[in-house]
């Protein structure tokens, strides 16, 4: 089999397998999504709702994270931890939303990365479930599949991006990403792999068993 015919593969065995993936963050808006997926980091979506439900209830648009005072936004979204930098983060993410963007979350990844506490991985979750605007997400489930399927040597999250971009046609990025990341949480988990259970055993190098 090429490597062509393996990548085409393991898209179809993935498309399949996840037949309609949506970002686990609850969101009514991009300025949501773009606070939860800031709050998300080294926590579980899971937990991210749960103080979002509330959060999103008090606080309801940039303006309203940027008047609230920075230990009261802490003890907010202390559940999801290192919640005084992700505070810092927000407010400033939000303070430049009102100032340079209308109140509105923009829609371009340059736009984005340029918004404190944003970075590539935030920018393209953002554009590919609030805007439709194709990204690849890397986080830590799709850096370490896209290494255990043998799509990249790299080990820097915006080179595995560069190289996943190559492979991988545009329009499926955002889907492909997300595919990645349900597989590593239900399959492909970092500690113990479930591969003798795994749809891509076939057309992976990994397994072991």
């Amino acid at each position: 089999m090429t490597e062509n015919k393996r990548i085409q593969e393991i898209l179809r065995i993935l498309k399949a397998t996840y037949p309609d993936v949506k970002t686990s963050l609850r969101h009514r808006n991009p300025v949501q999504l773009l606070i939860a997926t800031i709050l998300s980091a080294q926590c579980t979506d899971e937990r991210v709702n749960k103080v979002t439900k509330k959060l999103f209830k008090q606080l309801k648009t940039a303006q309203d994270f940027v008047e609230t005072p920075l230990a009261e936004l802490e003890e907010l979204i202390r559940p999801t931890g290192f919640f005084k930098n992700k505070a810092k983060s927000v407010k400033g993410c939000c303070k430049a939303i009102v100032e340079n963007h209308g109140g509105k979350a923009p829609g371009t990844l340059e736009e984005l990365v340029r918004l404190p506490g944003v970075g590539r991985k935030t920018a393209n979750v953002v554009l590919g479930s609030a805007f439709g605007v194709p990204g690849v997400v890397v986080d830590t489930h799709v850096k370490r599949l896209s290494q255990r399927l043998g799509l990249t040597e790299n080990t820097d999250p915006v080179k595995i991006e560069m190289d996943l971009m190559k492979i991988i046609p545009q329009e499926l990025w955002s889907e492909f990403s997300l595919q990645l990341i349900f597989h590593g949480r239900k399959i492909c988990k970092a500690r113990k792999p479930e591969c003798p259970l795994c749809p891509l055993n076939k057309v992976c190098p990994y397994p072991t068993q």
